[in-house]
């Protein structure tokens, strides 16, 4: 399948899934979640949906679970808002890439430090 339209595909379920997600989910073990990305499979069979989540552990487990659980219903919902012959099955994934970059940049100012002393 062509790569641009794969990308268009990918931006447009990342679009809705983050106003669903934010809008229509209530389940009180939802954290603050954002979609940061969707990678959708070659046959848009599968997508992988990746989720940065503002938290400690605790609450990251208990969004990947409310996320899993809310699973069926994202995907009904995603089927009605995107023209798609088949619905892609969703699989939630927890992209830890913003943790990392805050987690390095403190790093970082900390070196600094201790080289201008």
């Amino acid at each position: 399948m062509n790569k641009q339209r794969l990308q268009r595909i990918d931006h447009e379920i990342q679009r809705i899934l983050g106003t669903l997600i934010t809008l229509e989910l209530k389940d009180p073990r939802l954290g603050f979640t954002t979609v940061t990305r969707v990678e959708i499979s070659q046959d848009l069979q599968h997508a992988k949906v990746f989720v940065s989540i503002i938290g400690d552990r605790h609450v990251a487990r208990q969004t990947m679970d409310a996320l899993g659980g809310a699973a069926g219903f994202l995907r009904g919902e995603l089927g009605h808002q995107i023209a798609l012959r088949h619905t892609p099955a969703l699989t939630f994934v927890e992209d830890r890439t913003t943790e990392r970059a805050i987690a390095l940049a403190k790093t970082l100012r900390e070196d600094a430090r201790g080289v201008k002393q």
